[in-house]
């Protein structure tokens, strides 16, 4: 099985949302944070062989899915791009300020300091992402305007690096159609799904913590 999409888009820019309609339309496994939370022991220290700049065998972390979408995959997308010379990537968009705002609420907050009293796994997890969120927010995430600028030009060097014909540009606004015209598929008979609202983010982190402290 090979990769038929591949996410660049940041965390925070609808990728839940486009992993669900991803699995509807593809009938396949989308791969995303969300999924390597489930592997931490077999993929974590894959990705920060990536991060390191090594070589990687994608193929062990993808087995089984047909897309991938958000971070860490959305950071090595150039790598991913030659791997999979034929997925199609997207490029999932959202403005600066809200994004910035979504993001400095959910995501950012753990990586900026190491956390507490976790397992093995998910401190190896956390070693990991320090070092491959550098690629894309050199001067760190807690400056808002350097944040947001490195964003865009995240946004920037990916609309440079992709060939016109690989690339869609989508926000979750935009719903099925954009998807479907690119991929040659049928608009589904159904709504968009949209999901992982920062509230919802919020509620699954105070129940982890939660069952931390249990």
């Amino acid at each position: 099985m090979t990769l038929k999409v591949i996410g660049a888009g940041l965390g925070r820019t609808g990728t839940m949302s486009l992993k669900l309609a991803l699995e509807r339309l593809l009938g396949g496994k989308c791969y995303h944070m969300v999924e390597l939370f489930e592997h931490l022991e077999a993929h974590t220290a894959l990705w920060h062989a990536a991060a390191r700049g090594k070589k990687v065998d994608w193929d062990k972390i993808f087995d089984g899915y047909v897309a991938t979408v958000d971070e860490p995959s959305s950071i090595m997308w150039r790598e991913l791009m030659e791997y999979y010379p034929d997925a199609l990537v997207i490029l999932s968009l959202r403005d600066a300020e809200s994004w910035w705002k979504s993001a400095n609420a959910t995501i950012l907050k753990v990586k900026q300091d190491p956390p507490p009293k976790e397992p093995p796994e998910r401190v190896a997890w956390h070693a990991m992402i320090m070092d491959i969120y550098p690629h894309i927010h050199p001067d760190g995430v807690s400056d808002p305007e350097l944040v947001k600028a490195s964003f865009m030009a995240h946004n920037e060097c990916v609309k440079a690096g992709v060939p016109p014909e690989r690339l869609l540009l989508w926000q979750a606004g935009d719903g099925w159609e954009p998807l479907c015209k690119a991929l040659g598929l049928e608009v589904p008979d159904e709504p968009f799904p949209h999901s992982n609202t920062t509230e919802e983010f919020k509620a699954r982190q105070s129940a982890r913590k939660a069952e931390q402290n249990s």
